[in-house]
């Protein structure tokens, strides 16, 4: 077993899928000679040549019109947002083409968009951003959203070899802080669409993903320390498709839901999550479903205003006694 970091191991997973399928490449703003903004492709140049490692101009919204082009072609290309946030600029190609392209004309596009996201790190408004109630709500699209080294791996893995284009959020702020001891012999393939339970719990669900599986599993083990309650933290891994099947399960056997994430909270995620919810498991719900969010306002740059405006342990804790002794 190696020890190896979450960027580590989104690295040994592309890496793997070029040396399995020639038919992977990866494109993006530096990721050749510079090795990508974060060093996620550091020394793939030397590995798989400039055909397959390719710097590209500043354009968004040519880099995945290239990779849809590419992918139409009968290849598997995986283009890197350097950050998440200017995945803005390709809205249009990813939402009305790439999304569309097989039903409106049986065009195979498997692409994999992917980049840094996520605040904590001090980035400010444009790169710090959790995007991913941007694509939600268009059919055709898969979103990933890996919150382990072993998950960031895995997800890579299946979502380079999946048939329908993949939007792949990597969290920044976990990049070399979470760390996991992998067998570098074991091939990870975590399948999209199937949450995990990454703490079990008997007495109140916690629902989230990326970094936020993080502070909902230091507030559970808060809670549990200080007031004796057990709380289970589901990380969903993927956003589309979601696994319903597993919320339903944890919130039938625990009576009660806190949805966290670090998106804003208007029209986040969490929204949808509590309807179907609602819909679904209302007679066993023990209170209303809760929700901890960023805040509806652009991210600062000033430390003190981003620990404010995003979702922190206490606010988890606090949340959760209050649905607990609801």
């Amino acid at each position: 077993m190696t020890e190896v970091t979450y960027l580590e191991a989104l690295r040994q997973g592309l890496m793997e899928e070029m040396e399995r399928d020639d038919r992977v490449f990866v494109l993006g703003e530096d990721v050749a000679a510079y090795g990508g903004a974060f060093k996620v492709t550091d020394g793939f140049v030397d590995r798989f040549g400039t055909d397959r490692v390719i710097d590209t101009p500043i354009s968004e919204a040519a880099i995945v019109g290239a990779a849809a082009g590419a992918a139409h072609m009968g290849l598997r290309p995986v283009a890197e947002m350097q950050f998440i946030d200017f995945i803005a600029c390709a809205y249009d190609m990813l939402t009305n083409y790439v999304a569309t392209a097989r039903y409106r004309a049986g065009l195979n596009t498997p692409i994999v968009v992917r980049g840094p996201s996520g605040g904590f790190v001090r980035g400010g408004p444009f790169h710090s951003q959790m995007p991913e109630a941007a694509f939600f709500h268009t059919p055709g699209l898969k979103l990933v959203c890996p919150a382990t080294a072993r998950d960031a791996k895995g997800l890579i893995k299946m979502a380079i070899r999946d048939e329908d284009p993949v939007i792949y959020f990597e969290h920044k702020y976990l990049y070399r802080r979470i760390k996991e001891d992998i067998d570098p012999e074991e091939e990870i393939l975590t399948p999209i669409g199937k949450a995990r339970v990454a703490r079990e719990g008997a007495d109140l669900t916690i629902v989230t993903w990326s970094a936020m599986v993080w502070k909902s599993f230091e507030a559970a083990e808060r809670i549990a320390d200080e007031d004796g309650a057990s709380i289970e933290v589901l990380d969903l891994r993927t956003l589309l498709p979601m696994d319903d099947d597993a919320i339903m399960e944890s919130v039938r056997k625990t009576n009660r839901l806190l949805i966290v994430h670090e998106d804003t909270r208007t029209g986040g995620i969490a929204g949808e999550i509590t309807a179907r919810v609602n819909e679904q498991m209302f007679e066993y719900l023990d209170g209303p479903v809760m929700r901890v969010t960023a805040h509806d306002v652009p991210l600062p740059y000033a430390p003190t205003l981003e620990d404010f405006v995003l979702p922190q342990v206490d606010d988890v804790v606090k949340a959760a006694r209050w649905l607990l002794a609801y």
